[in-house]
């Protein structure tokens, strides 16, 4: 039910003029009675919104560290949502900051109870987020663990019995289970090998549920930029197919921590074929009453998947990063174009395996879109285009992963060719104010931008320090410095590095450290604000991480943030006449202001950065010191 204004309407005055004078009381009269603090930058940036919204704009809004940007772009935005009867969609970088946005206590719980506004916020997560029914039964017959007990326990009524629909609600986030490690929840989360239009518990399912919920919303509706970038990539197929678009239609976008928009939409374009999910398919559709065709067809894409990937591993460039680069190999294209061709054959016989029904329906028909899925991407891995391609570990399964190089032509197409407001929303998103580095990458011509700076006085709550160290002793570093006391954050440039550090940790050690993926996330940042352990240890919490006072006052950076030598930053330094300006050091440059930026968020706050930096890092500090909101002292 589309909901009241926050402001009355009158005949003399637009839509816009009224939206600009209830902004400008709230901001000059209302919050300052209600104790609330009269900020200039924040009250700046609102109307700056408000605009880019009356002239649907692309709108690079960079404020500092506590300026309070988040209430500035809600205000516009709920009451752009009322008038034009679609919410608004806030896309966050990842889960973990959607949990923070709407935690108790928050901006947005904050906002409505001082302004009484009832607001509908409802949450679209990735669907990886969501429990998979189907993976849960298979996970149960294959194994005891006392977690799936307790998923078990946990199931409404109505996933094993039958109730009507009224009696349905969503259920199965993975921040439900904030006791299960990263590796038990991929065991029974939603994965793409699942053929969900097949499924025959798709009613009951938690994830559609909760798309059924979301897309009702009036005023708000919050997902990661990794779920909105799968959203514009679908939308277009699941309306010839007859499916709702993932997304509802909404009146304007905001990005909250716009500058990993790119990443996102990257890693929406990216296909995969993983070594495993094969056997997983083929053994469900072996079954007796299969053709004798048919069998030796599954066989042979066995055989010929098994020396695929046999090849593929013994042409991996040796890297300590997570993702491993491919050198070219003729071998591995003929094994590649050999599967394709047997593939198209087995799918031929698949159709005769349906007339016969020898096969159960939900497991041919997941195997048939399994099959057209893998010879799609194993086309592009096999054909000499422009895609970038590497191995990589996803769930414990080596994956092998095809990425188009660049996105910015469909970004610009799909996104910001439309007539849609879209706002970047962050405290870093240009280099020395410039914003071209962003606009760039994301294929953005046309665009307005500002820049204000953080209220606080660093000089006064903050210290910088450097520790000349060599690459081998930083782990202890970390140690010595944690054992100071205090809240601490780490932050590491790769999981890969992060683990490294895990191993380093004496078995004896009295430091309560926790490390990210031991279990849901939301809930380890939590219990750290609440002081239940002193060490946070992540490789994804350079920016949006919230924690005010005593909940945190150490950030220590083990290395600086430089892009890793990885397949996807390789393809970028070699269609870029400048690597080092142009890619290298920009990405450095607003990850390093982001990882510091989580140490003060309020005006309260006081702490200490370590920069851990070796002698490599400390001769490039020219390019480094500039972009640190005080100098760095030694020590």
């Amino acid at each position: 039910m589309r909901q009241a204004l926050p402001f009355p309407l009158s005949k003399d005055k637009t839509f816009f003029d009224s939206l600009n004078d209830w902004i400008g009381d709230i901001f000059y009269d209302i919050l300052p009675e209600k104790g609330y603090e009269l900020r200039d930058e924040q009250i700046f940036m609102s109307f700056q919104l408000e605009k880019a919204l009356k002239e649907r704009q692309v709108l690079f809004a960079e404020a500092g560290v506590g300026t309070g940007k988040t209430m500035a772009y809600l205000l516009p935005a709920i009451a752009y949502a009322r008038y034009t009867g679609k919410p608004a969609l806030i896309s966050c970088a990842d889960e973990a900051l959607i949990e923070q946005l709407v935690k108790k206590g928050g901006d947005i719980d904050r906002l409505d109870e001082l302004f009484d506004l009832n607001l509908d916020v409802r949450l679209a997560k990735s669907r990886d987020q969501y429990l998979c029914l189907q993976r849960f039964e298979g996970a149960k017959k294959r194994s005891e663990a006392d977690f799936l007990d307790h998923i078990e326990d946990t199931l409404p009524e109505f996933v094993n019995k039958t109730y009507s629909m009224q009696q349905m609600y969503p259920y199965g986030e993975r921040s439900s289970y904030p006791e299960l490690t990263d590796d038990q929840w991929q065991q029974v989360n939603y994965h793409p090998i699942q053929n969900c239009n097949a499924c025959d518990m798709r009613n009951k399912c938690g994830l559609t549920l909760h798309r059924n919920h979301y897309r009702e919303a009036t005023d708000l509706v919050i997902c990661s930029h990794d779920f909105l970038m799968e959203h514009i990539w679908t939308k277009e197929n699941r309306k010839h197919e007859g499916q709702a678009p993932l997304l509802p239609e909404v009146s304007q976008i905001v990005l909250d921590e716009g500058h990993l928009l790119e990443f996102a939409a990257q890693r929406a374009l990216t296909y995969e074929v993983q070594e495993s999910s094969l056997y997983d398919v083929t053994e469900k559709v072996m079954v007796d009453g299969v053709r004798e065709k048919t069998l030796g067809l599954i066989e042979r894409t066995i055989d010929l998947h098994t020396e695929f990937f046999r090849v593929l591993r013994s042409n991996l460039i040796p890297s300590e990063e997570d993702r491993k680069a491919i050198q070219e190999d003729p071998l591995l294209k003929r094994i590649g174009t050999e599967l394709i061709k047997t593939v198209d054959t087995l799918l031929e016989e698949f159709v005769f395996e349906g007339e016969l029904f020898s096969i159960p329906e939900y497991e041919l028909n997941l195997a048939e879109e399994y099959f057209e899925q893998y010879n799609f991407s194993m086309g592009l891995f096999v054909e000499n285009g422009d895609a970038i391609s590497w191995l990589e570990e996803k769930d414990e399964i080596e994956t092998l992963v095809i990425m188009p190089r660049l996105v910015t032509d469909i970004l610009e197409e799909k996104l910001f060719e439309g007539k849609l407001p879209i706002v970047f929303s962050s405290a870093t998103l240009s280099v020395a104010k410039d914003f071209t580095y962003l606009a760039d990458t994301l294929g953005i011509d046309d665009f307005e931008s500002f820049s204000v700076p953080s209220p606080f006085e660093y000089e006064e709550v903050m210290e910088i320090f450097k520790h000349p160290v060599a690459q081998e002793e930083k782990a202890s570093r970390v140690m010595e410095l944690a054992a100071e006391g205090g809240q601490t954050l780490v932050l590491f440039k790769s999981k890969a590095a992060m683990q490294s550090f895990k191993r380093a940790v004496p078995t004896d050690s009295s430091i309560a450290i926790e490390f990210e993926g031991d279990r849901e996330l939301s809930s380890v940042v939590r219990d750290f604000q609440e002081g239940k352990f002193q060490v946070l240890c992540s490789h994804h919490l350079w920016e949006g991480m919230d924690l005010p006072g005593d909940a945190l006052t150490k950030v220590i950076i083990v290395d600086l943030p430089m892009p890793p030598s990885d397949p996807v930053f390789d393809a970028k330094r070699k269609f870029s006449e400048h690597p080092l300006e142009e890619i290298d050091l920009p990405f450095m440059q607003l990850r390093l202001q982001q990882g510091v930026g989580r140490l003060i968020r309020s005006s309260s706050d006081h702490g200490e950065i370590h920069l851990l930096l070796t002698e490599e890092e400390l001769r490039i500090e020219h390019l480094w010191q500039n972009v640190l909101p005080v100098a760095a002292k030694n020590r």
